[in-house]
């Protein structure tokens, strides 16, 4: 290292081997992740206790860095003046030297005041924020907190391109600054209300960000409303995960939004209840308490807010999910008595805004069908497709059909860009992942993915290029083992512009997902109840024959978006 010239490069060169220095220390000591330097968040280092052995102590790191930083000004190089002062603050973080330490952070900010980089700014008022958390400075900690998220914000679509590094590592390198934010602003029993909404607000942009992130390309497609315009009979639910606490936030028509904690319920209690909760939902299984799970979700994310639910005339619970609670089937959650499919409508929104949409009144009911029923690509054939589209079209006042070998990227293209269908019903096997590559559709001739299909889903050319109303993707399912795939479940809804979308959280028996389908399609036809209720109705009548009572069969269908 003290053989390199003194150049650029040079420098970069010893930030990475600080860096990596500063990854060992970091496995030594083990700090929680709100006390480390953002620096640290994706340390990749995990070497043999041996390994350690010879590690120059973290005291003669600040030389190094203190040297550094006279190296950057002697080249008058502002953006490794920044990077040599922020690797100084980090070091001082790890000596729990945290006045030097912030003084140190500062000069990096104050470095870049003149220098436009943002992909390196955030970084930098992240590390403030944790500095200032840390020693109890509550209200500079969330000024901090806030100018990274701006920051972020501002970046929006760019940060996919500004930072490769970034995309790779967005749970580590991004999503933190959002959810430590929320955290701050959420902390104590009584968040104030303006502390509420912005809590709010940081959630639904990091929901963008996720998606820009999982399209790696912005994926804003028109000005979205708010919530509360759409529906004064609906209501919505945000569960939050903090720590080793869950908190609800309802919104209700016309009220102030009201906060509830439930203590000790952490990520990792909520994720092993998910998993059981999968794990009965095959009606081939006997288990002493098969609702066990439904019934603890269901204390957790409603049971707190019946009392105002009660007092309302609440029709409609829309919830807006988040990490692993994206897969939960809401349809399921049980009271001890009922399911809550049974007490309300139900529907999913992937941010705090939706779009606007239109009614589909009967004569509207024009629908273009797609998919596969015969065995493709390794995959099983599906012969209640045929039975699921011969309903269809009975009740539709309009319908083109693709089936099997004229169902390809080509012929779907073509009806697609015919606006004259504000219905696109998928059918075939798709799997949605937290991985844009491996989301998909199956076609007869290939794989569709999802970059591809939310292009053919947004290729409309008529003269007032009419959204979608309405995408229906049935005998899709959500990848196994990934607890992040609804994901691209929601990419798929946002991105392909559809109002609404109705998908399935997994692969159910075809015969049950065609005879839901087309009770849902009489309910449309019906034109007196909106689409959550007509998909409700279409549910209760599985849950309440004999053959398909199960949750398995009519709990994984999901509305997500505009459910009018």
């Amino acid at each position: 290292m003290a053989a390199l010239p003194l150049s650029h490069q040079g420098l970069f060169a010893q930030f990475n081997y600080l860096g990596q220095l500063l990854c060992l220390h970091e496995q030594r000591q083990g700090r929680p992740a709100v006390e480390r330097s953002p620096l640290l968040q994706s340390c990749q280092v995990a070497p043999a206790a041996s390994g350690l052995q010879g590690l120059p102590a973290l005291e003669t790191l600040a030389p190094r860095a203190t040297t550094l930083l006279d190296q950057a000004r002697s080249l008058g190089d502002r953006q490794a003046q920044s990077y040599a002062a922020g690797y100084l603050g980090a070091v001082y973080q790890q000596l729990n030297n945290l006045s030097a330490a912030q003084t140190a952070t500062e000069q990096s900010l104050t470095v870049l005041s003149a220098y436009d980089a943002p992909a390196l700014a955030y970084v930098w008022q992240w590390q403030l924020a944790r500095l200032n958390r840390r020693q109890g400075r509550w209200d500079s900690a969330n000024r901090a907190y806030t100018l990274a998220w701006e920051t972020l914000q501002s970046l929006r679509s760019d940060l996919v391109t500004v930072s490769p590094e970034v995309q790779f590592n967005f749970r580590d390198r991004v999503e933190p600054v959002y959810r430590e934010r929320v955290e701050l602003l959420l902390q104590g029993d009584a968040p104030s209300q303006e502390n509420l909404h912005q809590a709010l607000e940081t959630l639904e942009t990091l929901q963008l960000a996720e998606l820009n992130n999982f399209f790696q390309e912005a994926c804003l497609i028109a000005q979205p409303q708010q919530i509360a315009q759409f529906d004064q009979e609906a209501a919505a639910i945000y569960p939050i995960v903090l720590g080793d606490r869950l908190v609800v936030i309802l919104a209700r028509p016309q009220a102030p939004l009201s906060f509830h904690v439930i203590p000790g319920v952490g990520a990792s209690e909520i994720e092993e209840t998910y998993n059981k909760l999968y794990s009965l939902l095959n009606p081939s299984i006997f288990a002493a308490d098969p609702l066990g799970p439904h019934q603890q979700f269901y204390d957790w994310l409603v049971r707190p807010l019946e009392d105002q639910l009660a007092a309302t005339s609440v029709q409609t619970l829309v919830f807006v999910l988040d990490g692993v609670l994206r897969g939960l089937p809401l349809a399921a959650l049980h009271d001890g008595q009922h399911y809550l499919l049974e007490k309300y409508n139900l529907a999913i929104a992937p941010g705090l805004r939706l779009l606007q949409a239109d009614k589909l009144t009967p004569e509207r009911l024009s629908v273009l069908l797609a998919g596969l029923s015969e065995a493709r690509d390794g995959f099983a054939p599906l012969p209640g497709v045929e039975a699921e589209f011969a309903g269809a079209s009975a009740i539709a006042a309009d319908t083109e059909l693709l089936l099997n070998e004229t169902f390809t990227r080509e012929q779907l293209a073509m009806a697609i860009a015919d606006d004259t269908f504000p219905i696109v019903h998928l059918a075939t096997h798709g799997r949605f992942s937290s991985q844009a590559e491996k989301t998909f559709l199956l076609a007869w001739n290939d794989r569709i993915q999802v970059r591809d299909l939310a292009i053919l889903l947004q290729s409309r050319r008529g003269p007032q290029q009419k959204p979608i109303e309405l995408l229906i993707l049935s005998a899709c399912e959500t990848a196994a083992g990934d607890d992040r795939a609804a994901l691209g479940l929601a990419g798929v809804a946002v991105r392909s512009g559809a109002r609404g979308t109705l998908a399935t959280l997994w692969a159910v028996d075809d015969a049950s997902t065609a005879e839901a389908t087309v009770a849902f399609y009489e309910q449309l036809r019906q034109g007196k109840i909106n689409k959550a209720a007509a998909l409700r109705q279409a549910q209760l009548k599985l849950l309440q024959s004999e053959q398909y009572r199960h949750p398995y069969y009519w709990a994984p269908f999901v509305f997500i978006g505009n459910w009018l």
